[in-house]
């Protein structure tokens, strides 16, 4: 096996360590602290291709693989995980199920915003009552002929409020169950589409997330994504790629705790030495970076199996699992090796251990993908 990364792949890493170093580590605890979105940052990130990585140039994407996302995730998310799960959202969600499911008028509609950073886009699947049970959709897409008429409460919903592009996932034909559901997609300023206040999250703060309501909102036939009830198969699919982005997102949580902690423990000083110099804390740094290398392992290999066109349902799950609980494991850890300094604001880790929390919900459970894996090898 090579696990030499191309020229290619180092310059994206490259790049993408530069801008996180330059660009967003100076302002995010402002950002953590008051959660404010970081839209200039964003649309920064558009003009330098990450907010469309892996999209054809024809759109106006990279044309980049899988691998070369995962490096750049890690990267953002070494420094702030609100910009990573923003751009996690328009690259794994939505701008990926466009291009590989949507029809040509809406690739050229749509995907070129996305790409840019002009437009962002969010994907709503979870409801109050259908979280990761994506077949219990209690929202509504009513076929009035020439269009639908939508009705219904999407929750926790990563770009809620800032999204312009909205792919939902709704219920025509309630009979069929999960072969009767299909993927809209919604424009913002629709006549009957509202958005909530942002929820007050414990971490991830930057990023905005809220509640989406439907009331007789007419999507045109067009907007549908897919045959009629494709839309089931549609939303796995794209969670399955998800995951590799938010795996890759846990793993940059860690890396940059690890980091952090480590540079901590080369100059802070106890009993007359660095605190690296005690065994206590070298074993600490030592299980850290053993399991940031073996998640960083799994969450190329799954960008490897999707690049490859191999199955990676299950390669991408392990990879969520893992790498969420590596991501935990090492932020609580990074606090407890700063002290009471890792309890302070201005030192970071506390806010990354905050932000690591979410990695083990969104894009599914951890014991959902408990359940993915097993069903794989089972199979």
């Amino acid at each position: 096996m090579d696990f030499q990364l191309t020229e290619e792949q180092l310059a994206v890493q490259a790049a993408a360590r530069d801008f996180a170093q330059s660009e967003l580590w100076a302002g995010v605890i402002e950002r953590d602290e008051h959660q404010k979105f970081p839209a200039e940052q964003i649309k920064k990130m558009g003009e330098l291709g990450f907010m469309g990585m892996m999209v054809s140039p024809e759109y106006g994407g990279g044309g980049m693989d899988t691998v070369s996302y995962v490096l750049a995730m890690e990267e953002i998310s070494k420094v702030d995980a609100s910009c990573s799960v923003i751009m996690s959202v328009n690259n794994s969600l939505v701008c990926w199920g466009l291009e590989k499911y949507g029809t040509e008028e809406q690739k050229r509609k749509y995907l070129p915003g996305l790409t840019s950073g002009e437009i962002i886009g969010a994907f709503a699947l979870s409801e109050p009552e259908a979280g990761s049970d994506a077949t219990s959709q209690r929202t509504t897409a009513e076929d009035m002929g020439d269009h639908y008429l939508l009705n219904g409460t999407k929750n926790w919903i990563t770009n809620g409020t800032t999204a312009s592009v909205y792919l939902v996932v709704a219920q025509t034909n309630p009979e069929a169950k999960h072969r009767g559901i299909n993927v809209l997609i919604v424009d913002k300023g629709m006549e009957g589409f509202v958005t909530s206040p942002k929820e007050n999250k414990l971490g991830i703060r930057g990023s905005d997330t809220c509640s989406l309501q439907f009331t007789d909102v007419k999507v045109p036939k067009e907007n549908r994504i897919g045959d009629d009830g494709f839309g089931f198969k549609f939303a796995m699919q794209v969670l399955a790629g998800g995951r590799i982005g938010i795996a890759a997102q846990a793993l940059g949580i860690a890396s940059g705790a690890y980091e952090l902690s480590l540079k901590y423990a080369q100059e802070r000083k106890a009993f007359g030495v660095p605190i690296s110099q005690h065994q206590a804390i070298q074993f600490k740094l030592a299980d850290m970076a053993t399991n940031i290398d073996a998640a960083r392992l799994l969450c190329l290999q799954s960008a490897h199996d999707k690049d490859a066109h191999q199955d990676y349902a299950k390669s991408g799950a392990m990879a969520k699992l893992f790498a969420s609980k590596v991501a935990m494991d090492t932020a609580v850890e990074a606090v407890q090796i700063h002290g009471g300094y890792g309890f302070v604001k201005e030192y970071h880790v506390e806010r990354m251990m905050r932000d690591a929390k979410i990695t083990q919900i969104y894009e599914g459970t951890s014991e959902i993908q408990k359940i993915v894996i097993s069903r794989e090898i089972l199979k």
